[in-house]
């Protein structure tokens, strides 16, 4: 984490973390539950002592929990006795915080615990999922999409102008295009849906077929992710056919493939595993057997040829 700020949201992990809550939230569950599953997305948060966001996990959660209205008498005590015993402020002191930043955090730390133990005001009933949310894709499914060198469209804008690299940057503007397959999907907890897209790994400048598609084609194991109605429709999908995805020759091309808990929990966008060469530089997309270069961080696991984990 490092020092980012006073304030209980200031680093990258509090602000992931209060969204996972949010998407957690809307499980029809009881408050126990919630926690467990919020425990089970970040394990060494939540249970290791020593690990630097130990006290941020516990304070957020009793805090958006508190905000929610959510009574959960577990992370409430564990809150109280972070702040009780001083952890937190040990914890930011040793990361390198000041004594003025520390007086601040203390500050912090009393309106924290003044929320969490206020009586509840009866506030409206949280609204949560009355069914599982929709499956939109299935496995085996293949879709073509347009890209901008590589670069997918961003679902998170209205529309293609106002999506850019930089202020100076160009809109997007479709100059090729990608190509998936569906080869893994469920849901966590058995309500939050995410998806599991195998993708080309440089994009093309026609629109491919179904039959290139069974060629010679390196391909690449994208992270998984959610996908939404909207976002399906903003990224511009088109589906060209289904292939007949062999479970069990999938794991063996890809043994380290997990579910996408995480993503559905943190509701992070299939959108951010769909941009594609030359976008994506080469080196994290090397061809089976190729040397591995780690110098652009950890590649994508690829397969040469989409036949290797088809039946039949």
């Amino acid at each position: 984490m490092g020092v980012w700020g006073t304030g209980l949201y200031s680093g990258d992990f509090a602000m992931d973390l209060r969204s996972s809550i949010s998407a957690v939230a809307r499980l029809p569950f009881d408050s126990d539950r919630l926690l467990d599953i919020l425990c089970e997305t970040e394990p060494a948060a939540a249970n290791n002592r020593n690990d630097e966001d130990h006290s941020i996990f516990w304070l957020i959660v009793a805090d958006q929990f508190a905000k929610r209205a959510i009574g959960c008498d577990r992370a409430r005590d564990k809150a109280l006795a972070i702040i009780e015993s001083g952890a937190d402020l040990a914890m930011q002191e040793r990361l390198g915080m000041d004594p003025p930043g520390l007086r601040k955090r203390r500050k912090v730390l009393e309106e924290v615990r003044a929320r969490i133990t206020a009586p509840s005001l009866g506030s409206r009933p949280r609204t949560v999922l009355k069914k599982p949310q929709a499956l939109l894709m299935d496995v085996g499914d293949v879709f073509v999409y347009p890209t901008f060198g590589g670069r997918c469209i961003n679902p998170y804008y209205a529309s293609r102008e106002l999506d850019r690299l930089g202020t100076m940057a160009p809109s997007w503007q479709q100059d090729s295009w990608s190509a998936m397959v569906i080869v893994d999907r469920g849901r966590a907890f058995d309500f939050l849906s995410w998806y599991r897209p195998l993708t080309i790994t440089m994009a093309t400048v026609q629109k491919a077929t179904l039959v290139e598609l069974r060629g010679e084609v390196l391909w690449r194991l994208a992270r998984a992710g959610t996908c939404s109605a909207l976002h399906f429709t903003r990224m511009e999908f088109e589906k060209i056919g289904v292939l007949p995805v062999d479970n069990d020759k999938l794991r063996q091309a890809f043994p380290n493939m997990r579910p996408g808990t995480r993503q559905a929990v943190e509701d992070i966008s299939i959108s951010n595993g769909l941009s594609i060469g030359p976008y994506v530089p080469a080196v994290l997309m090397p061809s089976p057997g190729e040397a591995l270069n780690l110098s652009r961080g950890r590649p994508y696991s690829t397969i040469l040829g989409i036949d290797q984990i088809l039946s039949g």
